[in-house]
């Protein structure tokens, strides 16, 4: 029953299967001289959402905003101690407020001192930190709501944050800045945004070992081709439509991690040229930890660009927020 014997009754029907993503199994029930190997024809306009599916995505992303703040706010005035469980339980509570949420995109990561240095760190009961002291706290989660799918990461400071810490945190936010900023030609594939991010790290010899950016499904998978930002991605040019994250990071071994992400969609630009160009409007509304923010190392258009985007996160939150909440919004996002 089901899908095998679906597969089994075809006879003698040409099929297309793209080897990259078609499971082996499909093969078993297939005589070769049905396939006939090609790319995927659905990826591509399924990555390029509708207008529709923009406007879901939008709402998804004040929803989450509302829980991410919420969260935030609780986190800025608890006494209790602590551990990454705890965090990633109370985070989900806030989440679970939402009529429309339907569960997480993915399983949150709670990094908390060396294990926020760990890429793909999920905490376990054998690896739970507790909380304390001062150090940097990276929290990457997600949401599936009816309207669509959220990613984001913030990273924390816990306690006083050292000199070195907030240095790498401005340049992680230069890279996402510069990301968020950039216009460029239509026919432009994200391995050619991907040093963007990079270059203020790479000014001061430092880097991070994954992609800048990764496809996002509307009320479907958190990764979903075929649009990346990375430097292996030149095989697919973006489109308008398109959501995409924006996440470059620092990682020191054994010390601690950092990581900025937002989901942007690709629109169209307003340069006036006689060529076609497209650039990204941010999805994700939270706010970031201005505490780690040396300003001095950023250019009047980068302060210009953080100030214009906690403006709009204060815009699209506020009027979901209690009046504490709100108050500590507002605070937290002060012009640089």
């Amino acid at each position: 029953s089901g899908l095998p014997t679906f597969l089994k009754n075809l006879g003698n029907q040409k099929l297309l299967i793209a080897p990259a993503n078609t499971p082996l199994w499909i093969k078993e029930y297939l005589t070769p001289a049905q396939l006939i190997s090609g790319a995927d024809l659905f990826s591509l306009p399924k990555a390029c959402k509708n207008a529709v599916e923009i406007e879901g995505m939008k709402q998804a992303h004040i929803k989450d905003g509302v829980a991410i703040t919420r969260f935030l706010h609780w986190l800025s005035i608890n006494e209790d101690p602590l551990t990454e469980l705890d965090v990633v339980d109370k985070l989900e509570s806030f989440r679970q407020l939402e009529e429309t949420y339907r569960g997480g995109s993915f399983p949150t990561i709670a990094g908390f001192e060396s294990n926020g240095a760990i890429v793909h760190y999920r905490p376990q009961p054998t690896s739970n930190k507790l909380i304390e002291g001062d150090s940097l706290l990276l929290l990457d989660s997600g949401g599936q709501y009816l309207e669509g799918t959220t990613d984001i990461t913030r990273t924390l400071a816990v306690g006083t944050p050292s000199l070195e810490q907030c240095e790498n945190f401005t340049r992680v936010l230069k890279g996402h800045i510069t990301i968020a900023m950039a216009q460029f030609p239509k026919g432009t594939s994200g391995g050619q945004l991907d040093i963007l991010a990079r270059k203020p790290l790479w000014d001061v010899g430092q880097d991070y070992d994954h992609g800048t950016g990764h496809g996002v499904g509307c009320f479907l998978n958190v990764h979903e081709g075929p649009q990346r930002i990375s430097k292996a991605g030149f095989g697919v040019s973006l489109h308008p439509g398109m959501i995409i994250s924006n996440e470059p990071g620092y990682y020191k071994t054994d010390c601690y991690g950092i990581r900025i992400e937002s989901l942007v969609v690709v629109v169209k630009s307003d340069i006036k040229t006689d060529r076609e160009f497209l650039t990204f409007e941010t999805s994700t509304m939270a706010p970031l930890d201005t505490r780690l923010i040396l300003t001095e190392l950023l250019t009047s258009e980068e302060k210009n660009w953080l100030n214009a985007y906690h403006q709009q996160v204060r815009d699209q939150l506020l009027p979901y927020l209690e009046v504490e909440v709100a108050a500590w919004l507002i605070e937290a996002t002060e012009v640089v």
